[in-house]
This record gives C-alpha cells, structure tokens and sequence, in this order.
C-alpha cells in the first residue's frame, strides 16, 4: 500500500498532474530512477502507493492533483498517448495507476454524511470513522464488440477517435442489464443494425476513466447502417484485406478485430 521505496531503489513512477502524466524531457518514457533523483515530488513522500511490477522493477504512484510538477523539464503527456506509445508492457500498470489516482482524488468525503475519508492502510478503500461507510475504487463494466460478416467488419469512427481511426463498437452497461443485452442495445442504438451468434473473447481493463472492456465477437444479423453523426461519426463495412488506420494490437479493439479476421481464413 502506502510507502516510500528506500531511497536508491531502481524502479518506475507513475506521477499524475491533473489528467496528464508527467514525463521529464531528457528522459522520454515512464520516469526511472531512484527517489533521491525525484525531489520535485518530495512533499509527497507519505504517499507514495506501490501499483505493481515492470520487468524487475517495482512501479510506484504519485498523484500531484491538479498542481503543476515543479520541474523545469516536466512534460505532461495525455495517458492515451503513453500508453500507445509504451505499448503491452506498460499498459496494465499504467492503468491501474491512473485508476486509483483517480479513486482517491473523487472519495475524499463520503457520499453517506458528507465527513472526510480517510485512507484504508491493508486495502485500497477509503472509510469514513462517522458512519462507517467504506468505499473501494470504481469499476464500471463497458461491452466492445467485433461484428463479421463473412470477410467483411463493421467498424465505426467515434467522435472521440482521432482522425481516420476506426474501431469496434463499445458502451457503458446500464444498470440491470446484463453484458449480452447490453451488447445488442449499443448495436443497435449506434449503428442499427442487429447482431446474432454472441460469444465471450475477453477483458481488458480501459482507465478511461475506470472502465472494464468485456469483448464479443458476433455475427451480422439484419438492418442497414444509420449513425447519429454525434457519438458516432461514420460506420463502414471494411474487408479484411483493405482495414482502415485501428487501434493497436494490444488493446482489446485490435485484438478483436485480428480475431474476427482469423474466423473468416
């Protein structure tokens, strides 16, 4: 849990500043090194939380909140952009890390009474000592799904996406829905079409801002395609052998979109 590493220990830091991760410009990458050479981030000593391991390497976080790193080399870099760049490897700590800061950040008070939280020492949760109410961090559980048909997929341009990049359908579950139903709503709600033949491909944990992507395949049942041109952009069937720019291999779209072209061999 909370710890400050000894003090020339070899290992990474996950420092946020508001939504960005902090970067030193002579060292691009995931900050390394050891605790003397970070004493811009000192007054944050009794905070530090242990995430995880990369390599050999432990991988510690330290959340600035929303000030500034006070560094005269501090890059702050969009975590969507990290973690594209720092690949597989990284991409679950650099998740997590993100995750609890913002845990942490949002449950200061407790949304029972309204008295401050105070952080739990043997687990991640934050307790209030007035009434007892205990929170631990936020998973919200989204579905993404790759639809075939035959040597063709569905792929959508999202609003959010940037430019060119397409990807496979996803959405927040709603409450009292099951992962399966959610699917077939979000189908249809951002492209109109229905889906047949649904089948489990996996899980990927997306700290944006706290999401579990729970993967399908499927297969085209019926409908042609109708965008609302806001959440979605434009939706196209691609063939295989003529994708457009997707996402990369180790994240849940790519791998569903590489899965669904092995079904079609």
């Amino acid at each position: 849990m909370y710890q400050c590493p000894p003090q020339d220990e070899q290992a990474y830091w996950l420092i946020f500043s508001q939504d960005k991760l902090v970067q030193l410009g002579d060292r691009p990458g995931l900050i390394h090194g050891s605790w003397l050479e970070l004493q811009f981030v000192s007054a944050y000593q009794d905070e530090v939380l242990l995430v995880g391991q990369l390599g050999q390497h432990n991988c510690y976080l330290i959340d600035l909140g929303l000030e500034q790193p006070a560094h005269e080399r501090a890059e702050l870099v969009s975590l969507r952009e990290a973690m594209m760049r720092e690949g597989e490897q990284a991409f679950g700590i650099m998740a997590r890390a993100w995750q609890l800061a913002l845990f942490y950040r949002t449950h200061r008070f407790c949304g029972q009474c309204g008295s401050a939280m105070h952080k739990v020492d043997w687990e991640l949760a934050t307790h209030c000592n007035r009434c007892q109410h205990r929170c631990y961090p936020r998973i919200s559980p989204c579905i993404i799904v790759a639809i075939r048909d035959g040597n063709k997929i569905l792929l959508a341009r999202g609003s959010r996406h940037k430019e060119g990049m397409y990807s496979t359908l996803a959405g927040f579950v709603e409450s009292g829905e099951s992962l399966e139903q959610a699917v077939h709503r979000e189908v249809m709600e951002e492209v109109g079409v229905r889906v047949s033949n649904l089948r489990y491909f996996g899980s990927q944990p997306w700290p944006f801002p706290h999401s579990l992507m729970v993967g399908f395949l499927a297969d085209y049942d019926s409908g042609d395609i109708q965008v609302d041109g806001e959440e979605i952009q434009d939706a196209q069937w691609f063939n295989f052998d003529a994708l457009p720019l997707i996402p990369p291999p180790f994240s849940i779209a790519g791998r569903l979109i590489q899965a669904s072209a092995d079904n079609c061999k």
